[in-house]
């Protein structure tokens, strides 16, 4: 009896928990409307029921923030979560991320005249309800395979999204290790799902999503064992209590670090760094294009989220510890991408490497271990998340005479020149992966790379300056390829976007530029959000 009484009495704090719990029980009513729901009315509600919980959340993200008061946060559900200014900040640009990656996902094919209306069943972004005059000659092909697949619709592809969004968002913001584990499960099981449904690409698709799922239970198992060690060692899960642990010197500090070299392991898997990055290239090349936009935008954001809570707040005091192995990691990771990227004939692949590359540049900031880090590797989260889901939407137009992805670079040869618009915004993304200035990729850059110069990383910065030009050639290649070449006579057509599309386009576009142009609010915004709990 004694002992109950002396136990914490548990409280729940629903208003700064309130976007996760919106969007994880409109992920549950997702699972009721595809049980209860006729089938020709369940692609309607998903779309609604989904995007309206989005913007509801983050709208109380919002609320949270303009309630912090000059404070940094506080911690909610036993301590369970920091609600702090990173992880508001996380939260609200997994938000925006996720609402334009379920408007890629909404886009659904319609029938050309002569088939019924269908639905896409892997949830692919193809487009094809409007053709420009250079496809209509294809169109004859394309409608009797549309034809064939008339009512057939993955809805559920709906609800799954919003389960890994509110694994997402609880990721950045959990304050214990046994929290942040079952955030990386719920965020994780939905994807491998998700990564299979690309039926016109069935065998490559599901080879992906086994792929994924095989590496990324290895690596749950090996973030569960780290916990485990960590727990050991300093005799609690709590962030705050491992640090106290290590501050003291309890314990013996090699279980510490064997601890932590195995979190290592299941985070920096997430975030496809080097040598954990053998996923990206097939899972990205596999899964439907817009599974593959939202995936490799928001679950970066929210594995680097997670990479930053645990080193600075958990193990700050185990730095010179830990620092050797992740600018080792982080060097190998900006170096192997980059060559990798300039090897690629595929523009998926290409787009997977370049990930692994940026990667290792967003590490860069991570290693700074100053203010300045966190606050230039929140920037190059909300700038490259943004850019990213752009560049997919665009490689998703892009088809060939069977109706089918052209992902291979050989086919966009000319493809600027017959479509000016598409090249310029395809373009403009490459140019700021690129780090080219007027671009975001140039500011975010220039930041963490600041950043870790005034943290004593110059020989990272000096890598990844080297790395950052190298990178160029491949991008500049295809730029090359699409205004500066003559196309085939097979040569692949882009296909009109519904509203749906063309607004993920614009948005990703405008953003990526302005944040090139202008981005000394979104700066300002980063430094104020730089400060844990």
């Amino acid at each position: 009896m004694n002992l109950a009484m002396s136990l914490p009495t548990p409280s729940v704090e629903y208003g700064l928990i309130s976007p996760m719990l919106i969007v994880l029980g409109a992920a549950v009513l997702g699972v009721l409307v595809e049980a209860f729901l006729p089938r020709q009315r369940r692609y309607g509600a998903q779309v609604a029921l989904s995007l309206i919980a989005l913007v509801a959340a983050f709208v109380a993200v919002l609320m949270i923030a303009r309630n912090l008061h000059g404070g940094n946060g506080s911690s909610a559900v036993v301590g369970a979560l920091a609600i702090d200014r990173p992880a508001i900040f996380l939260q609200g640009t997994i938000l925006l991320i996720a609402v334009l990656g379920i408007l890629l996902i909404a886009e659904r094919r319609i029938a050309l005249p002569g088939a019924a209306d269908t639905g896409d069943d892997s949830a692919e972004s193809a487009g094809l309800d409007a053709f420009t005059p250079q496809a209509s000659a294809i169109a004859g092909s394309v409608t009797e395979k549309l034809a064939t697949k008339a009512g057939v619709v993955q809805t559920e592809v709906f609800p799954l999204t919003m389960f890994a969004v509110g694994g997402m968002l609880i990721f950045p913001a959990a304050n214990d290790l046994l929290t942040m584990f079952i955030a990386l499960e719920v965020l994780s099981l939905p994807l491998y799902l998700l990564c299979g449904l690309a039926r016109r690409r069935r065998l490559l698709s599901q080879e992906a999503a086994l792929k994924y799922f095989l590496l990324g239970a290895f690596s749950s198992a090996f973030f569960l064992y780290g916990a485990a060690m960590l727990y050991g060692y300093a005799g609690t899960l709590t962030l705050d209590g491992i640090a106290e642990a290590v501050a003291s010197n309890a314990g013996k500090p090699s279980l510490a670090l064997i601890g932590t070299g195995l979190l290592l392991v299941g985070l920096l898997f997430k975030i496809g760094a080097v040598p954990f990055h053998s996923w990206i290239p097939d899972v990205y090349q596999g899964a439907p294009t817009p599974i593959t936009a939202f995936m490799a935008a928001a679950t970066k954001i929210a594995a680097f989220g997670a990479l930053l809570r645990l080193f600075y707040v958990a193990l700050p005091e185990l730095r010179v510890d830990w620092l050797p192995a992740l600018w080792a990691i982080t060097i190998l990771t900006m170096v192997i991408g980059t060559v990798a990227a300039v090897t690629q004939n595929d523009v998926k692949r290409m787009l997977a490497y370049s990930a692994v590359s940026h990667s290792g540049f967003v590490l860069t900031g991570v290693i700074a271990g100053n203010e300045a880090g966190v606050s230039s590797t929140l920037f190059y989260l909300f700038a490259y998340g943004f850019s990213t889901v752009g560049a997919f939407a665009v490689v998703g137009l892009v088809r060939d005479a069977a109706g089918e992805e052209a992902s291979a670079i050989s086919q966009w040869a000319g493809l600027g020149k017959r479509y000016p618009v598409v090249g310029i915004v395809f373009s403009l993304f490459l140019l700021a992966f690129a780090g080219i200035p007027l671009t975001s990729g140039f500011v975010s850059k220039f930041a963490v790379f600041k950043a870790a110069g005034e943290g004593g990383a110059i020989p990272l910065v000096v890598v990844g300056v080297i790395a950052s030009a190298i990178a160029a050639y491949f991008y500049v290649r295809v730029i090359v390829l699409m205004f500066f070449t003559e196309p085939s006579d097979d040569a692949p057509s882009v296909v009109v976007p519904s509203a749906l599309t063309t607004a993920v386009i614009t948005v990703t576009a405008a953003v990526t530029f302005a944040l090139g142009a202008l981005p000394q609010p979104v700066l300002d915004l980063v430094n104020v959000a730089a400060r844990f709990l």
